[in-house]
């Protein structure tokens, strides 16, 4: 299991069959035994049937995951798990339902573990995560009587403050003790490997918020809910989208090209909730827009390029998820739900607009006028949106329901 090339990183590691298998000593650092018995299982239930493979480059150039698996038992191993988006389409379209994202990330883990993880590459997003979890950005606000949280995550606060606020006032309309949780989910740790680091962070706020009352979490963000899916425990997740899908009340502001064609980015953490995806769909129809599916949607979609920070040290990777969209796109509007995949993709020269921004202003995202804001700027919003929110939101005891970091 290589890693990327830098001044400050060693070997890699692998684990040999001698002390895998057998059970006879190995003086070598050896992986933990999750990730041996993580490698046998895709060894010995991947078909090498190449479904998987046809449908990405990382596999493309490593090879079948039955393959990477045997060559990691064998210590021939010479894969990057940093190269793979971890989007899971693999899983998608496994015959025998076999989940290999799982395994390579699993693999980054233990590269954290064993001290192996080059911080250069990594330095920006991680940078990212601290601010957004740090005592300047972060805020806890829970009213009387509150059991559900707006949790609209890093990104849209920053890029889209008018947006957020609408999201969160149209959802306290429905829910009155709406209370609103500003922080990092941190997930971008998470998927890094570095799971002790994300546990200890995560594991914080959830406990404080179960503590506090808190049963219900509504987010805006796809990785925020995969997080919160995947590790919430007591905690309900949904997305602000299967909310307003549910009033069936017609949009206050009715699109203003009704009949245009449009098609969607699904974000891949939400590949598997087809609640959300048909969500989407039924606001959009609504709107009075018609969709067009491409080939790679819903369970089947395909990451942005953003995803699992693999342009931090493999930018060709991410060129093939790119033109793969854009191919599939052609030149019709991309509508998706995630702010990364929107900045992502039109970085990349694609029509791509929010979700967000065509609920509340659809006149200008239809047009391509919608306000989205760059960095540093984002980071003022989004100490403007804490400032209004804290003035909204009546705190019931600032001991217990507000929460400040430090």
């Amino acid at each position: 299991m290589k890693i990327p090339a830098h001044k400050d990183t060693k070997p890699s590691l692998a684990v040999g069959r001698s002390c895998a298998v057998h059970g006879t000593r190995d003086t070598r650092p050896s992986l933990a035994v999750d990730i041996h018995h993580q490698a046998q299982a895709v060894h010995q239930e991947c078909t090498r049937c190449q479904a998987c493979v046809s449908q990405c480059a990382f596999l493309q150039k490593n090879g079948a995951p039955g393959d990477i698996a045997a060559s990691l038992l064998t210590d021939n191993s010479a894969i990057n798990p940093f190269e793979c988006s971890l989007c899971n389409l693999c899983a998608a379209v496994c015959p025998v339902k076999i989940a290999p994202g799982n395994f390579f990330l699993e693999m980054r883990r233990q590269v954290v573990i064993h001290d192996k993880l080059p911080s250069r590459p990594y330095t920006s997003i991680l940078k990212y995560e601290r601010r957004g979890s740090s005592g300047l950005f972060s805020w806890y606000g829970l009213p009387t009587g509150c059991d559900t949280v707006f949790f609209p995550g890093c990104t849209l606060p920053g890029t889209r403050p008018e947006a957020t606020w609408s999201i969160y006032q149209d959802l306290k309309e429905q829910i009155p003790h709406l209370g609103v949780v500003l922080d990092c989910c941190h997930k971008p740790s998470h998927d890094l490997g570095r799971q002790q680091s994300f546990l200890t962070w995560f594991e914080d706020m959830r406990d404080w918020l179960i503590r506090h009352g808190v049963r219900h979490i509504i987010v805006a963000c796809p990785n925020c809910y995969k997080i919160f899916h995947g590790y919430g425990q007591k905690l309900t997740v949904r997305t602000a989208w299967e909310i307003f899908a549910e009033t069936k009340k017609e949009p206050t502001h009715p699109a203003i090209q009704r009949g245009r064609i449009t098609t969607i980015h699904d974000p891949c953490p939400l590949r598997d909730h087809k609640d959300v995806h048909q969500a989407v769909r039924s606001i959009l129809s609504r709107l009075g827009l018609k969709i067009r599916e491409m080939r790679h949607a819903k369970n089947r979609a395909i990451c942005c390029g953003e995803g699992g920070s693999v342009g931090a040290i493999n930018p060709d990777m991410v060129r093939n998820w790119v033109e793969m969209r854009r191919i599939e796109a052609d030149d019709d509007l991309i509508i998706t739900y995630c702010a990364g995949c929107t900045a992502f993709l039109a970085r990349a020269g694609m029509k791509v607009i929010h979700l967000a921004d065509l609920l509340v202003s659809p006149e200008k995202a239809l047009t391509g006028k919608a306000e989205v804001a760059r960095a540093p700027r984002t980071y003022l919003n989004r100490i403007r949106l804490k400032k209004r929110l804290q003035k909204a939101i009546p705190i019931y005891n600032k001991g217990i329901g507000h929460r400040q970091k430090t």
